[in-house]
């Protein structure tokens, strides 16, 4: 049965830092590209960063370039994300989703992942 975990989300303050870590089982995961979404109460799931197999492929939406760091290794099947000069804005659910393919296609298409976490919240606080 695929499992995937994430953790790492809490309460922090504007400007402060979060690392969250999706670790996957049941499923394979070097070959697979992986994505971090998130939602906030009332809006729409939006795709923030994908990160190829090999991790040689990372995109990132946006409103999170420069601030927001993703890795994997997929050694340990976890994926991360380092989260920088937080913003209110970000407050979310943060998930994470596993593609059945190795590269990000459709980047931000939900439809896209096949399998997905039940998520992390993060608040930032102004």
């Amino acid at each position: 049965q695929a499992q995937l975990v994430e953790s790492g989300g809490g309460l922090v303050q504007a400007g402060g830092s979060l690392r969250l870590s999706c670790t996957v089982s049941g499923l394979s995961f070097d070959d697979r590209a992986m994505g971090w979404f998130r939602q906030a109460p009332g809006k729409e799931r939006e795709g923030v960063s994908c990160i190829s197999s090999s991790g040689s492929g990372i995109y990132y939406t946006d409103s999170v370039e420069g601030r927001f760091s993703v890795s994997r290794d997929n050694a340990e099947k976890t994926l991360y994300l380092q989260m920088d000069s937080l913003k209110p804005e970000d407050t979310a659910m943060y998930y994470c989703a596993a593609r059945a393919t190795k590269f990000c296609f459709s980047t931000w298409a939900t439809t896209s992942y096949a399998y997905w976490g039940q998520g992390t919240q993060v608040t930032v606080s102004s």
